[in-house]
């Protein structure tokens, strides 16, 4: 892709920084992080400090002032080396961050943002239920006024940061009779679930945050990929929630959570990018030494027409992704953009990481090379923040729509 086409000399020294953090601090850690399964804390830290979880917000709200291509690009490097480094700065900016940015009020913005641009402590995301996966409008959480305060009961599954994170932003049916219209958003705050850790490092806790009763996050997931990265349930047992927490307005939380996966989506397509490259340029490196029958194995028909396919198909995955961000950037309806980004690149992901362990043969397969973790970091990509099924439903609609107008 010409760089010159969406990205400016600001944009190439994002890059340049990221790509520089990534292999530098992040790569010689990446694989004991992916086997121990711990949350990568001293990046976080290093994160916070690099400015890299508040890319985009402004820096009056603690953010570092860039733009929405930055930020894809942050995502898309980092993602070349490790996909859990790469998630946790978008869930945490897009998911935990972006809606308080979007929909609260002044007063919201003021003393959540600052916190969670600056990477002082973390953000999370909470929508999905054990009933309510794809079916988002089945939410069985509830949340009853009660004086000046919301009670809120029930759970939410697959959230990331759910244990490491302070700050959340969750869904919850103020009024079962309206549908999707009748659920609502809250801002609740919790402690870290790594306490020592935070006190230890100075990140991930602040005491400013009001800790509310009943709640919690449950147990860690043990995940096949993005193992260094913290999935947890959410539970809520009849949590007094202040009224001055709600955010946007009651009945707004789905309408707006829906377009915070949007803005989502394309952040998933340039982590899935990100692995699809990364995959590639492991392929490229190794079949450039392997040599069998006497030439490196890149010289093989088989093998140049494998790297061919994954080449050709990353740039078309970075026109897609660096597309939908530049609507996204300039006002421009952008969610059917945003669907074909995330559906492509990931299953472009997956059919890249597969064919780089088979280029790399038997050692693909163990986990002395980092493309079975590729592998196994791409397959929730097809799955999180909208399956692959669910893009292609966007997707129709906005044809169908289209043709109609």
């Amino acid at each position: 892709m010409d760089d010159s086409l969406y990205f400016n000399e600001q944009h190439l020294a994002v890059r340049d920084m990221v790509r520089d953090f990534a292999r530098t601090e992040v790569l010689p850690v990446a694989r004991e992080l992916d086997a121990t399964a711990k949350f990568p804390w001293k990046n976080v830290k290093r994160m916070g400090e690099l400015g890299l979880l508040g890319v985009p917000w402004p820096e009056e709200l603690g953010g570092a002032g860039l733009d929405l291509i930055s930020y894809m690009i942050t995502i898309h490097e980092m993602a070349k080396v490790d996909a859990s480094h790469a998630i946790t700065i978008s869930a945490h900016t897009t998911l935990g961050t972006s809606p308080i940015v979007n929909f609260g009020s002044e007063e919201q913005k003021r003393r959540y943002v600052p916190l969670l641009a600056s990477g002082k402590v973390l953000g999370g995301f909470g929508l999905t239920e054990p009933n309510a996966g794809s079916d988002a409008g089945g939410t069985r959480t509830t949340a009853r006024k009660k004086g000046g305060s919301y009670v809120l009961n029930g759970s939410k599954i697959f959230i990331t940061h759910g244990g490491v994170g302070e700050i959340f932003v969750v869904t919850a049916v103020t009024d079962r009779s309206k549908g999707t219209k009748g659920i609502s958003s809250f801002i609740l705050t919790k402690e870290t679930s790594d306490m020592p850790v935070a006190r230890e490092l100075g990140i991930g806790h602040d005491d400013s945050l009001a800790r509310m009763d009943g709640f919690r996050s449950g147990k860690k997931e043990d995940k096949l990929g993005w193992r260094a990265s913290d999935t947890r349930e959410l539970i809520f047992e009849e949590v007094e929630v202040p009224a001055e927490n709600l955010l946007g307005e009651e009945g707004m939380g789905f309408i707006n959570f829906m377009r915070t996966l949007d803005s989502g989506r394309v952040g998933i397509a340039a982590l899935s990018l990100g692995i699809a490259e990364g995959a590639y340029e492991a392929a490229v490196k190794y079949a450039s030494m392997r040599k069998q029958f006497g030439q490196r194995i890149a010289d093989f028909q088989g093998i140049g027409f494998q790297l061919a396919d994954m080449a050709t198909e990353i740039e078309a995955g970075k026109h897609l992704t660096y597309h939908a961000a530049w609507l996204a950037m300039n006002g421009r309806p952008f969610a059917k953009q945003a669907a074909q980004a995330k559906l492509y690149c990931s299953e472009l992901a997956m059919r890249n990481t597969i064919k780089a362990i088979q280029v790399h043969g038997g050692y693909g397969y163990t986990k002395e090379y980092p493309v079975e973790r590729m592998m196994r970091d791409a397959k929730i990509c097809e799955i999180g923040e909208g399956t692959s099924e669910i893009q292609r439903m966007v997707i129709a609609r906005h044809i169908l729509k289209e043709l109609a107008d």
